[in-house]
């Protein structure tokens, strides 16, 4: 290698525009700019949001609202969906080993849709509805309440 063959990678390299070269450049006269104004006059800039001293839209604008990263995401799981799960205890370790929940997912509930063909034994960690719960008793099935 040497030094006069070095050269920017193509696309890097953006040619600099070229303005009040003329009417056949696109860029003469007002070189873009327009006609009178603020930001037509050289140094005649504002910063981000100014709305030539109306109330900007972020400072009108209510503050309200804060999701954290780290925000539960909950899941639901049906009661068919439990059948799927092998052993007796339920929790949300084993529905992540049975691929019944993604690994981003913190929260579970059990919601009463389908049925239920045998007794398992679902852990305090998992939020179980009213008919779920029902429905899991009425298998022979224990739900611990936390």
């Amino acid at each position: 290698m040497f030094l006069n063959t070095i050269q920017p990678s193509v696309g890097s390299f953006h040619v600099k525009r070229r303005v009040g070269r003329g009417i056949g450049s696109g860029l003469g006269k007002t070189c873009g700019r327009g006609h009178k104004g603020q930001k037509s006059r050289a140094g005649g800039f504002h910063k981000v949001g100014f709305e030539g001293g109306q109330m900007p839209l972020q400072r009108r604008l209510p503050k309200r609202g804060f999701k954290p990263i780290s925000s539960l995401k909950t899941a639901v799981i049906t009661l068919s969906d439990l059948n799927k799960v092998s052993g007796k205890e339920v929790d949300i370790l084993t529905l992540k080993q049975n691929g019944l929940l993604n690994s981003g997912v913190n929260s579970v509930k059990v919601v009463a849709t389908g049925s239920i063909a045998k007794a398992l034994t679902v852990h305090s960690d998992i939020k179980v509805t009213k008919g779920a719960q029902a429905a899991i008793a009425a298998v022979g099935g224990v739900v611990e309440l936390s």
